[in-house]
């Protein structure tokens, strides 16, 4: 079922890694400088911003968990999820780029663009993103090798994002003078570039090990694993708790601009987010001594502490408000590779209850939810920009100033206070996997032994 050397390269970890960056700065640059380029240079309204939002989830909705269940039936000659990483590569770059075009039309038509735009890019992107994530779980079957290739990617998410907060202002500077979107445009194709060359480069260098080939999975199959794991939807709702900080991500720009007058200080902000965002690389060796359940409501609890505190202090100070944001950025930076480890664990679930793996539905849904919380986010920046009172281009009320230091500090201690309380009911630890993994081991052998071709479910 697997190679006898399931190891994971140096070389294919980081192209694996570098495809997580270039895809990921394609989902910075929408996560948060879409909601901006749409208010302050398309000139369309917060609410009608949001409204295309929750459309697009709505379609997501419906197309996420097909396109993963269609992923789980294939197989191809470069394997059952690489394929996905060579093809749609172009297609994000390039409807990335389109999503920052400043058309000169009536306002209905760039509603209408807006939203076509915006809901291509969220359809390709799950083409991309699934197969990115599923592929970890089929380059080893050694758990340790898993946890550090999820590592890795969780890592790219942060490294990308941040990087599109450090670079893109910049680049949009660069060509702002007499252009009509603020040098968006200009700025999101460079990045987007980059961002290609990386994640083709992902493509050529991994290897899937794991051989999916004699599995026969329906599309039945998919949703009856989805539905049968409920491991999974316990991490899932752990994981939605990310639209707290998608918010805050959204109005960081607001923030830097309006209340620290400063927006080259967003730039300093990402740059802080990629050095801790390395103390994702702890995850393997903490993982080697405590239960991540343990583990994720712990940091969960310190986040929590930090922002509290950060918030008393108020903003008087640029430095220490860097610096607190640095310090709770190294706790969310741990616990964004421990549930996607945790993520990957409950495929074997799956498997042992239903006989079939299904590695895709199960990250179709880490996929669907981070790009829920994102929507949802988007969506609530909007209604809530118009709460506070903010007006695009003019000095901001006292009002409205406190709504955004509340948000980008106090937002997120909430989301780690929820993910904290349903983390207490996730049972499914490291000793039940290991059992599980053993049984399937058992079961494979059987199975090659007689050729029976099914494995019956099970329960735990």
């Amino acid at each position: 079922m697997s190679s006898s050397n399931d190891k994971i390269g140096k070389i294919e970890l980081a192209s694996y890694f570098g495809y997580g960056v270039g895809q990921c700065l394609s989902f910075g640059l929408i996560g948060s400088f879409i909601l901006f380029f749409y208010t302050e240079y398309l000139g369309i309204s917060a609410i009608a911003a949001s409204t295309i939002f929750l459309i697009a989830r709505i379609w997501d909705a419906v197309n996420d968990p097909i396109i993963a269940g269609y992923m789980d039936t294939l197989n191809s000659k470069h394997g059952k999820f690489r394929p996905y990483m060579l093809y749609m590569p172009v297609v994000i770059a390039l409807v990335t780029v389109l999503c920052f075009w400043n058309i000169d039309a009536p306002m209905w038509a760039k509603i209408a663009y807006a939203a076509v735009t915006y809901i291509i890019w969220g359809t390709v992107y799950t083409i991309s993103d699934v197969p990115f994530w599923s592929v970890a779980s089929v380059m080893s079957r050694s758990p340790q090798q898993r946890a550090t290739a999820v590592t890795a990617a969780a890592i790219a998410v942060g490294i990308g994002v941040n990087g599109a907060n450090i670079v893109f202002p910049k680049l949009a500077a660069l060509f702002a003078e007499g252009s009509t979107d603020g040098g968006y445009t200009m700025g999101a194709s460079i990045l987007m570039i980059a961002g290609l060359v990386l994640m083709l480069n992902g493509f050529f260098n991994t290897k899937e090990r794991v051989d999916s080939q004699q599995e026969k999975v329906t599309l039945k199959d998919t949703f009856r694993t989805a539905l049968q794991n409920k491991p999974l939807r316990i991490v899932l709702l752990a994981y939605s708790t990310w639209v707290f900080y998608n918010i805050a991500n959204g109005l960081y720009v607001f923030f830097f601009t309006y209340n620290m007058g400063d927006i080259g200080m967003l730039a300093a902000l990402g740059t802080i987010g990629i050095v801790t965002g390395f103390s994702g690389m702890l995850t393997p060796v903490l993982t080697k001594r405590f239960q991540k359940r343990t583990l994720i409501m712990a940091i969960s609890g310190l986040e929590i502490i930090t922002r509290v505190t950060m918030y008393s202090f108020g903003y008087d100070s640029p430095v220490l408000l860097l610096t607190m944001f640095g310090i709770a950025n190294v706790f969310s930076s741990i616990i964004g590779p421990l549930l996607s480890a945790t993520i990957i664990d409950t495929i074997e679930y799956g498997e042992y209850k239903t006989g079939k793996r299904c590695a895709a539905i199960t990250f179709s849904g880490q996929t669907f939810t981070g790009k829920l919380a994102v929507a949802i986010a988007g969506g609530l920046t909007g209604l809530f920009l118009t709460f506070i009172g903010y007006v695009p281009n003019s000095e901001q009320t006292q009002e409205a100033l406190d709504g955004l230091f509340f948000a980008v500090v106090l937002l997120p201690a909430i989301g780690a206070f929820i993910r904290l309380a349903v983390m207490s009911r996730y049972t499914f630890t490291e000793d039940k996997h290991a059992e599980v993994c053993a049984e399937l081991e058992k079961r494979n052998n059987q199975q090659l032994s007689n050729d029976n071709g099914q494995l019956e479910p099970a329960t735990i």
